[in-house]
């Protein structure tokens, strides 16, 4: 018995296993959503598509499977542009499914038309440089094959977004379900061993190896492998921001964030005392490379593995690369290693004496910054495990944040969009929701997004949103400081009352403007069930004061 298109996308849905899409309605999509309604996929009702975008994102990004989101012909496909923007700068597995008028309508105008016709803009067009695979479905005899390969690019070895755009009529017309036999789901095998032999000559022959993790050894899975290898063998750990927390902060091997905004410490260790470095799914970018300083790498032997072939030798040029799976490389490198009865290396003297170079970034003022700092210490002491992040804000947890072995810090990065955290941290509530979460914003960054509590107050989602309050767009600020003489322009803007603002979402307010204020926020506040509106207040003339390339 055949069944509608729009029926048969649901059941694609459930097949990759997606339970929750985000989105919003237009009359160009309503057929798919009329087979949502008795379906086990949940639709999530947001109030922006570019928030429908960011949680899936943030959905992809904890559970490690394909999330979606779904938005109508036009102006609501437009809008989730940043969004799958960020996830393929992210490589997650995002399926954005987009409405389109009827065919037969195509060039002649109708409300909202997106095929490219007449002068209209071209759905497909725009996302294809974003996506992995981008189509519009206008018939259905190929619609086998058109979801095989949606399945392949959500799901194959370099995964990322993808666009799928169907007309309203043809989401109506009747197709036979065994058109889903012919989709394929991967089924990956058993990593290959990757050679380590000269990985593991490159060890044993230097006198202060260090670690820098990426990551990639989180999305491998291999945090406790990569920290199971520094322990046995005394090897200190360097990580990027975001594999924060894949050894423990604040452990004895743990050298801390790599980044023009951290304190420097990791730098000053590579710099003064390491003489190989092992980059672990790690890209060297502009932040972690401290804007590609030739200090990091002159002098040393670098040892590179990364999954990604694109990646070895793109910033710098390694005596030794691996391409291939990150945790089974740490295994095969672990057993090399304890084969040749390699002993635990010395380690040399503390670098915290070293002082700062110009590059580095300078340590935020403590008085400055004492309430920043407070917070992400008691965040750190009060929930150790299974508590999400998502940091729009980025700089002060770069320093403050000791991120645990158990902890998930997922920091705004791939293209960088101001608003994130909020939305994504609601998608990843949807699959985690008995983990506590924490969306960190600016006060600009929130207002992009605000409206979105509004999605957590209508599904009851428990969520703590904590908003830098400055009255400014600091980067803006800083970089008008440093390189524009002071010259300040459309940096500051007034805040709305965050308590009333509060209190009309439904959500407890927490207006933090003193250290015994965060003392009866830990201790009162449910921050594990609640939906809370935290206000830090900060002076907008303390910024710190790190060098950037703009």
């Amino acid at each position: 018995m055949n069944i509608s298109v729009s029926e048969l996308i649901v059941r694609y849905l459930e097949r990759l296993g997606i339970d929750h899409i985000f989105g919003m309605p237009g009359a160009h999509v309503l057929p798919i959503y009329d087979r949502l309604r008795d379906s086990g996929v949940k639709s999530v009702l947001v109030k922006h598509e570019q928030g429908a975008a960011f949680m899936a994102d943030g959905y992809a990004r904890v559970s490690n499977r394909p999330s979606a989101c779904i938005a109508t012909a036009g102006p609501g496909a437009t809008n989730l542009v940043t969004g799958i923007a960020n996830a393929y700068a992210e490589r997650l597995p995002v399926l954005a499914i987009t409405g389109e008028t009827s065919t037969y309508i195509f060039g002649r105008g109708g409300l909202q038309e997106s095929a490219g016709e007449g002068g209209t803009i071209d759905q497909v067009a725009l996302f294809k440089p974003i996506t992995r695979y981008a189509r519009r479905i206008e018939r259905t005899d190929y619609l086998g094959q058109v979801l095989n390969q949606t399945t392949q690019a959500l799901l194959g070895r370099a995964p990322g977004p993808v666009l799928l755009t169907i007309p309203y009529n043809v989401q109506k017309e009747s197709v036979d379900p065994g058109v889903l036999d012919q989709v394929h789901i991967p089924t990956p095998g058993p990593a290959p061993v990757p050679a380590t032999d000269a990985l593991a000559a490159l060890i044993r022959d230097a006198h202060a190896p260090v670690i820098i993790a990426g990551d990639g050894c989180i999305r491998a899975g291999a945090r406790d492998a990569v920290a199971a290898l520094a322990e046995a063998y005394r090897i200190p750990v360097a990580t990027s921001l975001k594999a924060k927390g894949v050894v423990a902060e604040g452990s004895p091997l743990a050298l801390g964030c790599l980044g023009v905004t951290s304190d420097g410490a990791a730098r000053r260790y590579l710099v003064e005392h390491a003489d190989l470095l092992i980059v672990l799914g790690a890209s060297f970018n502009e932040r972690t490379s401290y804007l590609w300083d030739r200090q990091l790498t002159a002098g040393r032997r670098i040892a590179q593995v990364d999954r990604d072939p694109a990646q070895l030798g793109r910033v710098f040029q390694p005596d030794v690369a691996i391409c291939g799976d990150i945790l089974a490389a740490v295994h095969a490198l672990h057993d090399a290693l304890a084969d040749a009865n390699m002993p635990k290396k010395a380690l040399p003297p503390a670098a915290e004496t070293a002082l700062p170079t110009a590059t580095e970034a300078t340590p935020p003022d403590d008085a400055a910054f004492a309430l920043a700092r407070a917070f992400f210490a008691q965040l750190a002491a009060r929930f150790p495990r299974d508590t999400m992040v998502f940091d729009d804000n980025i700089v002060f947890a770069q320093s403050y944040y000791a991120v645990s072995d158990r902890n998930h810090y997922f920091p705004n990065t791939g293209v960088s969009s101001l608003g994130y955290a909020l939305p994504a941290a609601i998608g990843a509530r949807c699959f985690a929701p008995d983990n506590p979460t924490f969306a960190i914003l600016g006060d600009g960054g929130f207002q992009m997004c605000a409206t979105e509590m509004m999605t957590a107050v209508n599904y009851g989602i428990p969520l703590n949103v904590v908003v830098i309050n400055n009255g400014t767009l600091s980067l803006i600020r800083k970089n008008q400081f440093q390189h524009y003489g002071e010259r300040y322009i459309d940096c500051d803007f007034v805040n709305p009352d965050f308590a009333l603002l509060a209190q009309s979402f439904g959500a407890r307010h927490y207006r933090v403007a003193e250290l015994a204020d965060l003392d009866a926020l830990f201790a009162h506040a449910d921050l594990e069930r609640g939906l809370n509106l935290i206000e830090i207040l900060l002076d907008k003339h303390a910024f710190p004061r790190y060098l950037s390339a703009r």
